[in-house]
């Protein structure tokens, strides 16, 4: 690894600041919210941008957490570079997303085995077919494993990585929109990151998982407030950080 590679445009530190897993979330008060109330010694090791990222330790082990913002280009970025400039090795992204599927109520977690999306960012690979985004096994399997032991309500399966948040779908027939079209193919849930940082994990040959808590019901209109988001999602930020903990 090459000094020039670091700092980066958005990643001011040296590789021996980050731990070889890094949580990410799409907030930065939510990063800024784990390090302070789970981590020991939290130490920030990066603010370009205001995108906060600290490292510090969780049941004696080392993990950093940082903040992704919002959707595949800008987690792209920061997944990008984390694992290719500054040598981690496994990325959670800790998220919220939206239930496809009655069965996902709010607050549930949802485990992404493979992220479906309606992204160009793929094509970047010049791929001669069409590119399934998976989890990395060993940390899906180690994460169900943990979610199991803590006696949370989860689901695995796939989500939809979205690159719209408001689509302009109000003239579209029912069946076109995506809680259906998505929804009868049992799509469980929607976001906007994971499967860019599931292809980005692919390509440096890293490990990579998502794993969101559900924050509002496409289906019953159930939905959390921004300030629950950021602060009272803490069964799955333990879930990660367990599963992180278990993967050293």
């Amino acid at each position: 690894m090459s000094e020039k590679n670091y700092p980066t445009p958005h990643i001011n530190a040296t590789p021996e600041d980050f731990a070889k897993t890094v949580l990410m979330p799409g907030d930065p008060l939510r990063a800024k919210f784990i390090a302070e109330t789970f981590l020991k010694d939290a130490k920030l090791v990066n603010n370009v941008r205001g995108v906060q990222g600290y490292t510090g330790t969780y049941k004696g082990k080392r993990v950093s957490v940082m903040a992704s913002g919002m959707g595949m280009p800008s987690i792209g970025i920061y997944s990008y570079e984390l694992y290719n400039f500054f040598g981690v090795e496994n990325i959670i992204r800790v998220g919220s997303a939206g239930a496809y599927n009655e069965n996902v109520k709010v607050r549930d977690v949802v485990i992404a085995q493979g992220a479906c999306y309606d992204s160009n960012y793929v094509s970047q690979f010049h791929l001669p077919g069409t590119l399934s985004a998976i989890a990395d096994y060993k940390l899906l399997r180690t994460c169900v494993e943990q979610a199991e032991k803590n006696g949370l309500r989860y689901h695995v399966g796939n989500i939809h990585s979205s690159d719209v948040f408001y689509g302009d779908l109000a003239d579209a027939p029912e069946m076109l929109k995506p809680i259906h079209a998505w929804g009868k193919m049992g799509v469980l849930a929607v976001e906007m990151e994971a499967a860019a940082l599931y292809m980005n994990a692919a390509r440096a040959g890293k490990r990579a998982l998502a794993i969101c808590t559900i924050s509002d019901s496409l289906v019953t209109g159930e939905a959390t407030t921004a300030e629950e988001r950021q602060t009272s999602f803490t069964e799955m930020i333990t879930l990660a950080l367990d599963t992180a903990v278990a993967m050293d």
